[in-house]
């Protein structure tokens, strides 16, 4: 089993920045790898970003790609998703998720944080 708690979510005006949290417990952390989501309303749940257990391979959706930075600190069994340049159509509820192999989800999901991108 983990446990997944994401944080960090919030308004943030488009053009500017925010940082998305997401501390791991249970299961091995550091072995796992590691992937965000996200759902707006209306819409089915989407890739977004993931990243190896080692930190060493990312994968990004085409539409954050450029904007958006996966990264992990298995010190702190911590995953970010840094959104720069984050555009309304970027307002959705983030979801963490571990368990998958690169971008192909796992069964652990954390419970989400709101984002929300005013213009």
């Amino acid at each position: 089993q983990v446990q997944l708690v994401e944080s960090g979510g919030g308004l943030v005006q488009a053009g500017g920045s925010l940082r998305l949290s997401c501390a791991a417990s249970g299961r091995t952390f550091s072995s796992n790898d590691m992937g965000w989501y996200r759902q707006a309303p209306g819409k089915e749940r989407e890739f977004v970003a993931a990243i190896s257990w080692s930190g060493g391979s990312t994968y990004y959706a085409h539409s954050v790609k450029g904007r958006f930075t996966i990264s992990r600190d298995n010190a702190k069994n911590t995953v970010y998703l840094q959104k720069n340049s984050p555009e309304p159509e970027d307002t959705a509820n983030y979801y963490c998720n571990a368990g998958g192999i690169a971008t192909n989800r796992g069964d652990y999901w954390g419970q989400g944080t709101q984002v929300t991108v005013s213009s």
